[in-house]
This record gives C-alpha cells, sequence and structure tokens, in this order.
C-alpha cells in the first residue's frame, strides 16, 4: 500500500511533463515546418517570401510553383508518415508488450512492401477501368492488404496464451521479411525498364515524389489509422499488465488488439506505399519519449505522432541539403542518423530488452 501511494506523485509527475511535452513538440514542429518550406534546389526561400506578402508584392509563377506544388505537399507527405511511423511503433510495442517491436524490424513493413510493389508491378495488366476505378489509391490499398496480413500473421505466430515470444517474434519476423523480399525479388525481376528505376529509388526511401493527389489519396488513410491508434492509450496501458488483467478492469482485449492491428497495418502500409523503406523513426521515437516522460500510452502515441513528424521532416531537409543539387534517399538518412541512436539505448539500458 505504501508502494502504490509512494508511486503516485512520481505517476503526476511524469504526465505532467508528458503534456508539457505536447507543446514543447508541437512548438518544434512548427520550426521544422519552417525549416522544410526554407530549403531547397532553387533560391525560393520562405522568408524571401513572407516578406513580399507584407509588402502586398505578388507571388512569381515559380515561387507558387516552388511553394505551393513542390515544398508544401512534401512537407505535408513527410509529416504524415512520420507520425505514421511513430505510431505504428508505439502501438506495436504495447500490442506485443516488448521495445523490440517495430514495423520495420519484425517483417510488417516488408510485407507492406510486397503489397506495394505488386500493385506497382502487376498494375500495368489490370483492366483499364478497374484502374481508372482505384486511381491512386491502388498502391496504398495494396501496401495495407500486405501490412494487415503481415501483423496478424506475427501476432498469431509470436502469442500464446496472452504471452508474446521475444525470440519468436524476432524469428518469425525474420522469416516473414526474408519470405516477402523473396517474393518482391521475383517481382522486380519481371519488370521492366521504367518500374526497376521507380522501384530501386522506391526501396531506399524518398519523398521526393510528393504530390497534392498522393497526400490526399494516401492522408485520409493514414489520419483515420493514427486517430484510432491515440484511442488506445488506456488499452494498451491496461494490456502491460497482462490480458487478464487488462479484462477484470474492464478492456475489451480482443477488440483493442483488433483495432490496434488494423491502426498499425493501414498507418504502416499507406506510409511505406508513398516513401518508399524508411526504418528506425517507428522503434527509435517510442524509446526516446518514454526515456523522457515515461511509459505512459496516454501521452506517448500522441507525442510520437508530434516527435516522428519532426524527425521525418529534419531528416528530408538534410537529404536536399548534404548533396544538393541531387538529394539522398530519405531511407539512408534516417539509418544513418537513427542506428548510432538505437545503439546508444540499448547500450545504457542493457535490461531494456531482457525478458
Amino acid at each position: 500500500m505504501t508502494a502504490i501511494v509512494d508511486s503516485a506523485p512520481r505517476t503526476r509527475d511524469r504526465l505532467s511533463r508528458a503534456r508539457a511535452l505536447h507543446w514543447i513538440l508541437a512548438g518544434a514542429l512548427l520550426l521544422a515546418c519552417a525549416a522544410s518550406l526554407q530549403v531547397g534546389a532553387t533560391n525560393v526561400t520562405l522568408t524571401d517570401l513572407l516578406a513580399k506578402a507584407m509588402r502586398g508584392d505578388a507571388l512569381s509563377q515559380i515561387e507558387r510553383v516552388v511553394l505551393l506544388d513542390i515544398r508544401l505537399p512534401r512537407l505535408a507527405m513527410g509529416g504524415l508518415v512520420g507520425a505514421a511511423l511513430a505510431v505504428s511503433g508505439a502501438a506495436m510495442q504495447g500490442l506485443f508488450r516488448n521495445p523490440l517491436a517495430d514495423p520495420g524490424i519484425v517483417g510488417v513493413g516488408a510485407g507492406a512492401g510486397l503489397g506495394a510493389i505488386l500493385a506497382i508491378v502487376l498494375g500495368a495488366f489490370l483492366p483499364a477501368w478497374l484502374l481508372g476505378l482505384t486511381g491512386n489509391y491502388l498502391t496504398p490499398f495494396a501496401a495495407f492488404l500486405g501490412g494487415w496480413g503481415s501483423t496478424i500473421l506475427l501476432y498469431r505466430v509470436s502469442t500464446r496464451h496472452g504471452s508474446t515470444s521475444v525470440a519468436t517474434m524476432l524469428l518469425a519476423g525474420i522469416a516473414l521479411g526474408a519470405l516477402a523480399g523473396a517474393l518482391s525479388g521475383i517481382l522486380v525481376y519481371i519488370a521492366d525498364d521504367r518500374q526497376l528505376r521507380d522501384l530501386t529509388f522506391w526501396g531506399l526511401g524518398s519523398l521526393a515524389g510528393a504530390s497534392w493527389a498522393k497526400v490526399l489519396a494516401a492522408g485520409p488513410m493514414i489520419a483515420l489509422a493514427i486517430g484510432a491508434a491515440l484511442m488506445l492509450g488506456r488499452g494498451l496501458n491496461g494490456l502491460a499488465l497482462g490480458e487478464a488483467t487488462a479484462a477484470h478492469i474492464g478492456i475489451d482485449v480482443q477488440r483493442m488488439k483488433s483495432v490496434a492491428i488494423l491502426a498499425v497495418a493501414a498507418a504502416t502500409g499507406v506510409a511505406v506505399a508513398v516513401s518508399g523503406g524508411i526504418g528506425f523513426i517507428g522503434i527509435v521515437v517510442p524509446h526516446l519519449l518514454r526515456l523522457a516522460s515515461g511509459p505512459d500510452h496516454r501521452t506517448l502515441l500522441l507525442n510520437a505522432a508530434l516527435l516522428g513528424a519532426i524527425l521525418l521532416i529534419l531528416a528530408d531537409v538534410i537529404a536536399r541539403v548534404v548533396v544538393a543539387p541531387a538529394e539522398l534517399p530519405i531511407g539512408i538518412v534516417t539509418a544513418v542518423l537513427g542506428a548510432p541512436v538505437f545503439l546508444w539505448i540499448l547500450l545504457t539500458r542493457r535490461g531494456l530488452v531482457e525478458s
């Protein structure tokens, strides 16, 4: 009883820090958005455009195209994808009750990628009327189906009697990733030259192809998935105590797990479809937030969305600046920055993954 009373102030302190972090991250997101609109291959800058607006001068055609048709949709896509990957990672870690769970590591991203590659390579063989009906939604929907199937299979294989085996989860993830990679390789082998170029650049991760059409196609699905995940905070907190305890305190465990799996599959699948392979956002962001403000999913999921959006937007800025006027694939940037951070977390908290 004394331990419970003593832990109450610590819990309130963590909750206060997490809520304060909401506002800090919101401010940081605004700064990241400004940096994204400021930087690019052309000399058009946000400060110059704001100065023109204050003087009442009209923007030139080039300035309007660069800002409204190139940088702004790219910024929107980066924020959506970063938030989707980070929230998916936090939700998967809560669902599996293990900090190693991440869509990229355990094969969910590979399954979503397989679905996207199927749509890219085999979409040309679909009837014209079906292609016209699906439009820009074909690849995101196919990626969602691939991620959904991978997530369900991974959960079924690694969870027995309400307990998830870490070793089984990792091994099953490796197997799923290898199988998805093999099937993707077959599809790449039969792809034509144009599709090969698209697949090669897509596989490294990029926001270069962002457009308002893609944002409008992917945005609603990602927003719905993130919104559903944000409502799982209490359920994931209860699940950390075990499925029996969670059910005892009034949580519909099966329904919560179903919603979590669908949300992760939708967010990861669509993010992979529009941006390609981008790693480490989903596993690093939740760890950093737990170190900063504790494991309460009621605040962790929202903060993960904000921090994930910030990190991917800034990674995109770095990708555009390092080798300007060309640009690096953003997946390379996130791997170079994310891998050392994750190794640092593992070295400083060796007990984190032991179970």
